[in-house]
């Protein structure tokens, strides 16, 4: 992706940077100290050496959510090495705390493994409009975080079903 096209879509998002907007306690938190977090964790100069810009940026989220979510189980055939960082205790298989969807899985076969402790990370929801535009639209999700690049969808039924747009 060319600066000026990365460029463009921050501006566009400027608005949704850093939780503003948001009125949910707990979600301005989530924003502000997971998903848009700047400070270097201690693991980031071992993890991803020679990543491009995109999967460094994506595969940092995963290890800031593995680290704020500490599964037991993850389900992901990518970003393993970030994830494990995040929570050296997780193990990897089917059924998982946290599921990251790679543009090879199928939704919907994860999706009926979530239940309300259930954090899911979709990986490029611009390529997969329907998929992700699925994952919105199904009673369970309640959360939805949309940060252009990925989304990131939760599952706690006490909470009413809110949307967010998030320049990440």
């Amino acid at each position: 992706m060319t600066r000026l096209k990365s460029f463009l879509i921050w501006l566009r998002r400027l608005f949704h940077c850093r939780g503003f907007g948001i009125q949910s306690p707990s979600d301005y938190w989530f924003v502000r100290y997971v998903i848009n977090e700047h400070w270097p964790y201690y693991q980031y100069s071992e993890v991803g050496k020679g990543d491009e810009w995109l999967t460094r940026k994506l595969g940092r989220l995963c290890f800031r959510l593995a680290n704020w979510k500490q599964p037991e189980v993850v389900t992901s055939q990518s970003y393993r090495e970030y994830l494990q960082a995040g929570c050296h205790s997780a193990r990897f298989g089917e059924n998982g705390q946290l599921i990251v969807v790679s543009e090879t899985d199928d939704v919907t076969r994860l999706m009926d493994t979530t239940d309300e402790r259930t954090v899911l990370l979709m990986e490029h929801i611009q390529r997969r409009k329907r998929d992700w535009q699925r994952i919105i639209d199904d009673p369970r999700t309640t959360t939805i975080f949309d940060l252009y690049y990925c989304g990131i969808a939760m599952f706690d039924k006490r909470r009413a079903k809110k949307h967010y747009i998030i320049n990440f």
